[in-house]
C-alpha cells in the first residue's frame, strides 16, 4: 500500500503566527472533548482540523452504509447532560449522518467552533529548545505557537492505498472510503471495482451491488465477519436508559474495553455440546460484539475453543452462499479474532450470489497495475467507471508520521519510530517535551471502544496540561527508561497476546516495508486508567518535570 502525502504550505497565504496555551490537533470526538476540558480550566486553546466540520472518523468516513460497531449509547459523551436528557438515537447502532449530525450537535451547544480553525492541516511541528515551544506550520501558510500540543489525530484516520503504479492514470471516478466527497455518488449502470474487503469494505460492497451494472470485489484476504444485529430504537428503551445513565457509564468504565460486552470468565469446557450450541447461538442472536468480546474467555486465548467456535461461524457463511468455492475463499484460515473481526448489516454475504458481482482473490493474481481505464492483474485487465478504495489506514503512527515532527536535538518522531514506537503510557515520547498524544501507538483504543479508552486518557492530559500551564512548567517528557520499560511492556504483552498470531494493522502488517512491531496495547481499560492515575498520583512518575 502507499501513503496519502500532505501538500506544502499554500504560498499565496501570509504566514501569520497565533501563541496558545494548549493546541489541539484534530477536532474528532477526542479532540472536542479535550478542547471543552481545556476551556473548563480557563486555559487559551486552539483546535487545528483540516477538515470543514468536526467530527474525525465521522466526517471523512461517510461512504454508504458506514455505521458503528459500538453500541450507540455507548459511544457518546457522558459529560453532557444536555446532550443525555435531549439526544435520541435512531439505532442501536448509528451511521455515518446521524453520528455526525451529533457531534456537530455538540459542538454547537458548547460553542466549540469559536476555538476551531477549519480547513488547515499541519504540515510540520518544531520544538523551540530556547523557549520550551512548540511551532506549528499549517498548510494555508498560517502558523502557530504553543506550550503544549495534544495530537488528537485518530488511529484510524491516515489512509493507504494498493502499492501499484497508475493510480493518478484511471480515468474514471476513483474514491478512498475514508475521503468520500460529500455529494452523493452514483453507482447505477456503471462498473465498479471495490478493493479490499475490510471493515469498510464489507459496509459499502452490498451498497454498491443494489445498483451497480457490475460490481468486481478484489480481496486480498478474507476476515470473519459477523452480523450487526442493528434494529431501531424504540422510545421506551431511551425513556428507561435515561435514568441509568450514570451506572452505564460506570459499567464501560470497567469493562475489558470499554464496550458492553465483556469476557465471559466461564469457559467453553464448562458446558455440555448442547449447552456450548447454546451459548453460541444465544451470542450469534446479540448484538455487535457479543460474539467476540463477551464470548467465553478461551474462544480468545486457547486455539481449540478458538477453531470450534470458528467453525460455528464458518457454518453459517456456507449456509448463507449457493457456490461452496465462493465460501470457500470467504471463510478465513486465520484463527478468529486474531484480527479485528468486521460486522455486516446482514445481507454481505448474500451479495456474492447476485449475478451481477464477482469475486476475484488477488493473494493469488496479484494487481499488478491501475491503467487510465481499470486495474490489471497477473492474469487479466478489468474496466472500471468507478474504483473504490476500501485499503484502509496507516494506524496509529500513520497521522503523526505524516507531520514532520522535530524534537529536542533536531530528533524526527519519524525516524524515531522507524524500527517500531516507543512512548511512555502512549501518551508522550522522550525528547519531544509538551506533546501528548491520544489515538497514537500504545493507548488502550486499538482493543476497545474509542471514545470510553480516549475519556480517561483526555482527562489526565488535561490536568497535566493545567498544571503545566498555571505552574510555569518549562518541560514535561518522559525519563527515556520508564519509556523503555513501557515500551517493553507493551511489545511483550502484544507479542504473547492472540492477536500476535495474525497478521493485521495492529502490528503494521498492512504496510510495505514497515517493520512489524506492536503499534496497540492489549491490557484493559480499567487497569490502564488506573495506572495513569498512580502516576499522576506520584508527582508523574517516570516523567521528567523541568520547573
Amino acid at each position: 500500500m502507499t501513503t496519502e502525502t500532505l501538500p506544502a504550505p499554500d504560498a499565496d497565504h501570509a504566514p501569520t503566527t497565533d501563541r496558545y496555551d494548549a493546541i489541539v490537533i484534530g477536532a474528532g470526538p477526542a479532540g472536542l472533548y479535550e478542547l471543552y476540558l481545556l476551556r473548563q480550566k480557563g486555559l487559551d486553546v486552539r483546535v487545528i482540523e483540516a477538515g470543514s466540520g468536526v467530527g474525525g472518523t465521522w466526517y471523512w468516513n461517510r461512504y454508504p452504509g458506514c455505521r458503528l460497531h459500538s453500541e450507540s449509547v455507548t459511544y457518546q459523551y457522558f459529560f453532557s447532560e444536555e446532550m443525555l436528557a435531549h439526544w435520541d438515537w435512531s439505532e442501536v447502532f448509528a451511521g455515518q449522518p446521524e453520528l455526525e449530525r451529533y457531534f456537530d450537535k455538540v459542538a454547537d451547544i458548547y460553542d466549540l467552533r469559536r476555538d476551531i480553525e477549519f480547513e488547515t492541516r499541519v504540515v510540520s511541528m518544531t520544538f523551540d529548545e530556547d523557549t520550551d515551544d512548540w511551532t506549528l506550520v499549517t498548510d494555508t501558510g498560517k502558523t502557530f505557537t504553543a506550550h503544549v500540543v495534544v495530537s488528537a489525530t485518530g488511529m484510524l484516520s491516515a489512509p493507504i492505498y494498493p502499492d501499484v503504479p497508475g493510480r493518478e492514470s484511471f480515468r474514471g471516478e476513483a474514491y478512498h472510503t475514508a475521503r468520500w466527497p460529500k455529494d452523493e455518488v452514483s453507482f447505477a449502470n456503471k462498473k465498479v471495482v471495490v478493493v479490499g474487503t475490510g471493515s469498510s469494505g464489507v459496509q459499502i460492497i452490498p451498497q454498491i451491488a443494489a445498483t451497480a451494472d457490475h460490481l468486481t470485489v478484489l480481496m486480498r484476504t478474507p476476515n470473519w465477519v459477523i452480523p450487526l444485529n442493528n434494529r431501531a430504537i424504540e422510545q421506551d428503551e431511551l425513556t428507561d436508559l435515561r435514568t441509568r445513565w450514570p451506572e452505564l457509564h460506570e459499567k464501560l468504565k470497567n469493562t475489558t474495553g470499554g464496550f458492553l460486552h465483556d469476557v465471559d470468565p466461564t469457559p467453553t469446557t464448562s458446558y455440555s455440546p448442547e449447552e456450548l450450541l447454546e451459548r453460541y447461538e444465544k451470542a450469534w442472536a446479540g448484538t455487535g460484539f457479543t460474539k467476540w468480546f463477551g464470548m467465553p474467555v478461551d474462544v480468545l486465548t486457547d486455539e481449540k475453543a478458538n477453531r470450534h467456535f470458528a467453525e460455528f461461524i464458518a457454518e453459517k457463511v456456507r449456509r448463507r452462499l449457493a457456490d461452496p468455492k465462493i465460501a470457500d475463499l470467504l471463510i478465513p484460515q486465520h484463527l478468529y479474532g486474531v484480527k479485528p473481526v468486521e460486522c455486516e448489516s446482514g445481507n454481505y454475504y448474500e451479495v456474492y450470489n447476485q449475478d451481477n458481482v464477482e469475486l476475484v482473490p488477488v493473494a493469488q493474481d496479484p494487481i499488478q497495475e491501475i491503467t487510465p481505464t481499470g486495474i490489471r492483474t497477473g492474469s487479466r485487465e478489468i474496466d472500471a467507471d468507478v474504483i473504490v478504495f476500501a485499503t484502509g489506514f496507516e494506524a496509529f503512527v500513520g497521522a503523526l508520521n505524516r507531520i514532520e515532527i522535530t524534537g529536542v536535538g533536531g530528533r524526527t518522531l519519524r525516524k524515531n519510530w522507524a524500527d517500531g514506537p516507543e512512548t511512555y503510557l502512549g501518551v508522550q515520547v522522550a525528547g519531544f517535551p509538551n506533546l501528548f498524544m491520544i489515538g497514537g501507538p500504545h493507548g488502550k483504543g486499538g482493543h476497545g471502544n474509542s471514545p470510553r479508552c480516549a475519556e480517561g486518557p483526555l482527562e489526565w492530559i488535561a490536568d497535566l496540561t493545567e498544571k503545566i500551564t498555571t505552574e510555569s512548567i518549562k518541560r514535561v517528557e518522559p525519563d527515556p527508561r520508564a519509556q523503555a520499560e513501557w515500551t517493553k511492556h507493551v511489545y511483550e504483552t502484544g507479542n504473547a497476546s492472540f492477536v500476535a498470531k495474525g497478521k493485521s494493522y495492529l502490528f503494521g502488517d498492512n504496510v510495505p516495508g514497515r517493520k512489524r512491531a506492536y503499534v496497540a496495547y492489549i491490557g484493559s481499560l480499567p487497569e490502564f486508567v488506573s495506572r495513569l492515575r498512580t502516576v499522576a498520583a506520584n508527582d508523574y512518575e517516570g516523567f521528567v518535570i523541568t520547573r
